[in-house]
């Protein structure tokens, strides 16, 4: 029986494995492809009705107006007249990749131990071939800013695209930016402690702002000196300084991003970015005059605060894009990994509360690259850069319409299957077939 056993576990292992396993990524382009007849989202708002997209070795050549050039159209030739042509979605902020299953502790990979972490790299601990990485792709999500969680200073995300072989492969933007989870100015009451269990403020607040200013002071002063001693945090925040790496900094509250906007003042930090920023409309004169982006939190929440409006999660990227700030759509909360496949649709909401249609396609497209600092290959539809696309049947940004018929990654091809497509067809061949029973 001994014996059974040893032999049973290999077996049972490669089998699942052979059931998990995502798609074969695509091969490299070898040859030119015209797509026409097309709509094409351009992703800087402008929309062509009747277009003409031709890309070959992984970039794209010619964006124009069917009726701008002649017939001849090189490569494979996509009839695409009556759908829509879009470049891939980006998801900023997203833990994908880091953890599998929440249940399994084996499979969770987003966070370290300890607080300040700047030297934490997010990347090499990304799985390229999860299965919930590989059911964005039917939904337009192509690329992502593959983020860290937990402690003050968190570590640096990294950006990737989504039909890869591993972490090497996949990576678009190596030690993009680093997170800073700010600490929180009020706290709830502990009820199993005999508190109020209202909201109250946190009388460490000033304690903690202390402890990361005093982070950033003393790893300044490390790297003017010798560095005899090797301290790898500190190291870490030489690319910080230089304003080679973003600050993503995580606050939500009116007081909180006032002082995060002080804070970058105080350290004369390059490149910052808001993220979640909850409160921001309140303050938005002020983060347009520090020339701060923010990537507004999930669209599809309920208000935060009893007196809020009902509908100010899905009017907030609205009222900051109204001050001129610059606005991407980021996806992080509950089930987030599995909730970043919704990206499409939580820019087709905030259409309904104040935004176009294209100014809501630019905050999952050309505004987040441009945040993320890859608009010079990603978020739109323009030659020289990387075609990184999708076909769809309809509009992408409504759930009823966004149906991808065909996508592709740096110019390759790439599979739409995931685990849940292939159990969809099992099981309405199973029904189907009951049916005619």
């Amino acid at each position: 029986m001994k014996n059974l056993k040893k032999y049973i576990l290999p077996v049972l292992l490669l089998f699942a494995g052979s059931v998990i396993a995502q798609q074969t990524p695509a091969p490299q382009q070898d040859r030119a492809i015209s797509i026409v007849g097309a709509t094409a989202h351009v992703g800087n708002g402008e929309v062509i009705e009747n277009s003409v997209i031709i890309f070959e070795n992984g970039k794209l050549t010619t964006v124009t107006d069917a009726a701008s050039t002649n017939r001849q159209y090189p490569g494979t030739v996509i009839d695409a007249k009556g759908k829509h042509v879009y470049p891939g979605f980006i998801a900023p902020n997203s833990s994908l990749g880091l953890v599998e299953i929440d249940a399994v502790v084996q499979s969770d990979d987003e966070d370290e131990l300890g607080e300040l972490l700047p030297h934490v790299r997010s990347l090499i601990a990304y799985n390229a071939e999860s299965q919930v990485v590989e059911s964005m792709r039917p939904n337009g999500v192509l690329v992502g800013q593959i983020a860290p969680r937990g402690g003050r200073i968190s570590g640096t995300s990294s950006i990737v695209q989504f039909d890869a072989w591993n972490w090497e492969d996949a990576v678009l933007k190596e030690d993009d930016g680093l997170h800073i989870n700010w600490p929180n100015s009020v706290r709830r009451g502990r009820w199993w402690m005999g508190e109020d269990p209202g909201i109250k403020p946190n009388d460490d607040y000033s304690k903690d702002l202390q402890e990361l200013s005093s982070f950033f002071k003393n790893a300044k002063a490390y790297l003017a000196g010798p560095q005899e001693k090797a301290n790898l945090p500190f190291q870490a925040m030489k690319t910080v300084f230089n304003g080679k790496k973003k600050i993503y900094i995580h606050a939500d509250s009116e007081k909180e991003i006032i002082d995060v906007l002080a804070f970058k003042e105080e350290h004369q930090l390059e490149n910052v970015v808001l993220v979640g920023a909850y409160d921001a409309f309140k303050v938005a004169n002020q983060i347009k005059a520090a020339n701060v982006p923010v990537l507004v939190g999930r669209v599809h929440e309920t208000p935060q605060m009893e007196d809020q409006d009902y509908d100010l999660p899905y009017k907030l990227a609205y009222l900051l894009n109204r001050e001129g700030i610059l606005v991407g759509l980021e996806t992080s909360g509950d089930m987030e990994r599995m909730n970043s496949r919704n990206l499409p649709f939580y820019a087709g909401t905030v259409t309904g509360y104040g935004l176009s249609k294209t100014d809501a396609l630019k905050m999952i497209t050309s505004n987040t690259a441009k945040i993320l600092g890859v608009d010079d290959s990603l978020g739109t539809l323009e030659a020289g850069k990387d075609a990184t696309l999708f076909i769809s049947e309809g509009d992408a940004l409504d759930m009823r319409t966004n149906k991808v018929a065909r996508a592709f990654i740096q110019g390759r091809e790439i599979s739409l299957e995931s685990h849940q497509t292939e159990l969809a067809k099992r099981y309405t061949e199973k029904y189907g077939q009951q049916e005619k029973k």
